[in-house]
């Protein structure tokens, strides 16, 4: 059991959602950094599927009441085990009565906390994933104790942290294919996409990331069509957003591009002010 002494801004059970359910309107959900969700299953020994804890902007007050092995990966928040500094990408083993904080945001936005075994939530439609209105809750609260597995841990006999590239966490260029009305577009409007910087509004959430600059628009409306993670749709009043893991099933807006799944994850570990880049990959 993992009881949570403070909860942070926006602490969530994850894992990797509920693709078998969007034909019924249903939430993909899931975490919205795959690659560092993945890398801290890996480390634990967990399956990719594993429910995790995941963390916006601050991190949470846990108490273990087990003994367990945990790994934290994605944004740096000055994670501490028992008030001494403990480092991301690795294994750490805990104690029955542990407890794990989180301090200031150095790097990125999101930070993720697996344990061997896995997180053991409500299971729903086959995920774990919290959502509001789907799960009896949408996020994790102060008092609130999570089971973990029972089964017994296999403790590692070396503790190497592994190595990844800040630039995955500083980098602006966000790569996309071209959407369904990419090309209703006019020429200008196509290279204005890839040639201009946008800035990450503070309306941005796990439902959609947008944009505070206008795009020029000028589009017939159409018929709601599917979208999913990662559809860049354009607005009526020229206005740009990137539908993340929470988005609709439909939309009524312009695709005009699609964010490939890797730079989901970048785009997720951006905060409110910083500027990303499209750039146009061919598959």
């Amino acid at each position: 059991m993992v009881e949570i002494l403070k909860s942070g801004l926006y602490d969530t059970i994850q894992d990797l959602g509920r693709p078998s359910y969007r034909q019924f309107g249903v939430p993909l959900s899931g975490v919205m950094d795959v690659y560092s969700a993945t890398l801290a299953n890996a480390l634990v020994g967990n399956g990719n599927d594993a429910a995790i804890i995941e963390c916006m902007m601050t991190g949470p007050k846990l108490k273990f009441h087990n003994d367990a092995l945990i790994c934290i990966t994605g944004a740096k928040m000055q994670a501490k085990l028992n008030d001494v500094f403990i480092a991301n990408n690795t294994a750490i083993i805990i104690k029955s009565g542990d407890i794990l904080s989180f301090g200031r945001l150095e790097l990125g936005c999101r930070t993720y906390i697996a344990i061997a075994g896995g997180f053991r939530s409500e299971l729903i439609m086959g995920s774990r994933s919290m959502y509001q209105d789907l799960t009896n809750d949408h996020k994790l609260k102060t008092g609130d104790r999570i089971p973990v597995s029972e089964e017994k841990i296999a403790m590692p006999s070396s503790f190497a942290s592994v190595k990844t590239k800040n630039n995955y966490f500083k980098t602006k260029q966000i790569q996309v294919i071209k959407g369904p009305e990419f090309e209703s577009l006019s020429l200008e409007q196509q290279r204005s996409l890839f040639e201009n910087e946008f800035t990450i509004s503070s309306d941005s959430n796990r439902m959609a990331y947008q944009f505070d600059e206008r795009f020029e628009n000028q589009l017939q409306s159409m018929i709601t069509s599917l979208v999913l993670p990662g559809t860049v749709q354009l607005t009526p009043n020229g206005q740009l957003f990137v539908l993340m893991k929470d988005c609709q099933t439909t939309g009524g807006y312009p695709r005009v591009l699609q964010v490939i799944e890797s730079s989901i994850g970048k785009l997720s570990q951006k905060l409110s002010g910083d500027k990303i880049q499209f750039k146009c990959i061919a598959l």
